[in-house]
């Protein structure tokens, strides 16, 4: 796809270069070209295409609305959100959240797949203006200054007066200066493996769009409607836990989700005539950060700059947000009036200060006295509807006093009822540790195969 080709002719600045043309890259397009800045979106892959991340947070759906796209949103196949479900993978405990809840703006937002939401975000960035170049690929970055930078791409140099990264887990800018590091914590090095589905059980009404979140000792799983028929679904493991589950069961990576289905009671007692795809993707590699965001002539947004364990499908909410943010302070650098050393500044402080607070969580989550607490459903002071703001996305550009301090003392129980028993214990559940129930293969498929086949992994076939 390509639009307002004409005007880029003849070695032209453009006001912005962006690299990439998903959520992040196309609403930093629209937000810029809105205005009235002239901007280039370089994307290589052909849209629409497959890309995790089916589930939004209130704070997304602000933002969507805010540019004028609620209208060509709902006009997708989708499933309005209005919380979430969390439970022990054992299938005993269970909490659900409504956004309502917390220190929320905003109750309401949405799953979708992710080819159909990127495909028509791109296509309003060209709407309002934006020259979008599909499949573009940049081969080199050959300078970035304030006011000048210069790329090489497959069809030639371009160049520009900023340099937008928001090519994701490609981390482009990060990897051209060396400043791509992973997380320095073991317990943050995660391997995913998803899949799609049809016929999982999900509850009806207001709820049927709460994803489930099913916690064991090794990881998680997630399970996410994504229109009248297909559910997302997909486990996270311990990457040292996923090689050793590889190597000792003889599996291969395509085998794994149906492994830990198997093993899941939360999870596998709502696919009892599930069907799909035998085989699943995987995704590594999780939780880096690409600092400093900014500097002489860029700006890093979403996965271009940090990557978090998904836990509280926070990705595009911190792309999205990010991406308005850039668009003002690109606009008010090329308008004189802020400094470019300063917008880096606060925007840096933005992302450092949001993102902090969401590792923060993050990292609470793989602790059992968190869990304990958070399936608690109540505490004092309020202290949960804090954790339910996070988990609405309320901490952009950061978190408001009322749910600062609410964690920082959530954070003190957590550590208190490691010692002292402040709720009621539950029982810690592993996959590892857990008894297979096989899935009846002669169940009847709607659609493609029985799913999981698990019964032919136990096997060894």
């Amino acid at each position: 796809m390509s639009t307002n080709s004409d005007a880029a002719k003849g070695g032209e600045i453009w006001d912005a270069i962006i690299i990439g043309g998903g959520p992040a890259g196309s609403i930093a397009a629209l937000a810029l070209a809105k205005r009235g800045r002239r901007v280039i979106v370089l994307e290589k892959a052909e849209f629409p295409r497959f890309h995790i991340g089916e589930s939004f947070l209130p704070a997304t759906f602000d933002r969507l609305k805010e540019l004028g796209l609620e209208p060509a949103l709902r006009e997708l196949p989708h499933v309005p959100k209005f919380g979430a479900e969390f439970a022990m993978g054992n299938g005993g405990t269970h909490l659900e959240i409504e956004f309502a809840d917390g220190f929320c703006p905003c109750d309401e937002t949405f799953n979708i797949e992710r080819s159909l939401l990127d495909t028509m975000l791109l296509k309003e960035a060209a709407r309002g203006g934006a020259e979008i170049r599909q499949p573009a690929t940049v081969k080199q970055i050959l300078s970035m200054a304030d006011g000048d930078v210069r790329i090489q791409t497959d069809a030639g140099e371009i160049r520009g007066r900023y340099l937008l990264d928001c090519s994701g887990q490609q981390t482009v800018v990060g990897r051209h200066l060396g400043t791509r590091k992973n997380a320095d914590e073991p317990h943050l090095r995660k391997v995913a493996y998803f899949s799609q589905f049809e016929n999982v059980w999900r509850p009806s009404g207001r709820k049927q769009g709460q994803p489930l979140i099913a916690m064991m000792e090794e990881g998680w799983f997630w399970m996410i409607p994504l229109n009248e028929r297909v559910t997302s679904v997909g486990v996270v493991l311990d990457a040292d836990v996923a090689k050793s589950v590889l190597q000792k069961e003889n599996l291969k990576p395509d085998q794994m989700l149906a492994w830990g289905i198997a093993r899941c009671p939360a999870v596998n007692g709502r696919m009892t005539q599930a069907v799909g795809r035998p085989m699943n993707n995987v995704l590594a590699d999780f939780s880096y950060r690409c600092r400093p965001y900014a500097g002489e002539g860029y700006f890093l947004i979403g996965d271009a700059a940090t990557f978090m364990d998904p836990i509280f499908s926070t990705g595009v909410s911190v792309a999205v947000n990010g991406a308005m943010a850039v668009a003002k302070y690109v606009d008010d650098i090329l308008a004189g009036r802020i400094s470019a050393a300063r917008a880096r500044k606060r925007y840096i402080s933005h992302l450092e200060e949001s993102t902090g607070t969401l590792f923060q969580i993050i990292r609470q989550y793989y602790d059992h006295s968190f869990r304990e607490l958070f399936l608690n459903g109540t505490g004092p002071l309020q202290v949960h509807k804090a954790v339910i703001g996070v988990l609405a996305g309320n901490v952009f550009p950061r978190p408001p006093w009322k749910l600062r301090w609410r964690l920082r003392f959530f954070d003190f129980l957590v550590k208190w009822n490691r010692k002292k028993q402040l709720v009621p214990r539950r029982r810690r559940f592993s996959l590892l540790k857990s008894d297979p129930t096989p899935i009846d293969p002669s169940i009847p498929a709607a659609s493609g195969r029985a799913i999981p086949a698990v019964a032919e992994i136990q096997a060894g076939s």
